[in-house]
């Protein structure tokens, strides 16, 4: 017994350790817009004072580990750390469907519609990977436009890359 209070306390501590830097840390604007704090400020801050004390990082984190632990026995199975990983993964999912849905709904339905859903710019797209203009897409076309895509993520700027970017009708 006394050794699982300990481990429990341990983990604790290792789990209140690392709360302040990632307090500390602002993820920013990704590639798929804002992203926010890595966790809310205002849930941690229990007494509302504007500050975080070790304290409230401590009993904050104990009630992480508390909530994963569904059978209360005071350690984390891996069966209940993954569900824990997945209740975050739906959350997260949850999130960016949200902001998709409000991004792309045009006629507010609170729904996307297979016209929605379609990239804005997919004649754009399309029209880069025909590169002999005869109104059609062949596999090569198709595998030089990927080739040029994965270049272009890369950071390698070959030919195709140049071209898929700088698309010029006069090539």
């Amino acid at each position: 017994m006394k050794r699982t209070t300990a481990l429990t306390a341990a983990l604790i501590a290792a789990l209140g350790a690392t709360a302040l830097p990632a307090a500390a840390q602002d993820r920013g604007d990704g590639p798929r817009g804002p992203r926010g704090p890595m966790f809310n400020f205002e849930e941690m801050d229990t007494n509302g004072d504007g500050k975080l004390t070790q304290e409230e990082i401590e009993a904050h984190a104990a009630a992480k580990f508390a909530e994963a632990d569904t059978d209360g026995d005071g350690a984390l199975s891996a069966e209940e750390m993954i569900a824990r990983m997945e209740t975050q993964r739906a959350e997260r999912m949850k999130r960016g469907a949200e902001r998709m849905i409000e991004r792309r709904d045009t006629n507010d339905d609170g729904k996307l519609s297979a016209e929605e859903m379609m990239p804005k710019n997919r004649g754009e797209m399309f029209a880069r990977m025909d590169l002999d203009e005869d109104g059609s897409v062949t596999k090569t076309e198709m595998d030089l436009a990927r080739k040029a895509m994965r270049e272009h993520r890369g950071g390698h700027d070959g030919d195709h890359g140049k071209r898929w970017m700088k698309r010029d009708k006069s090539e």
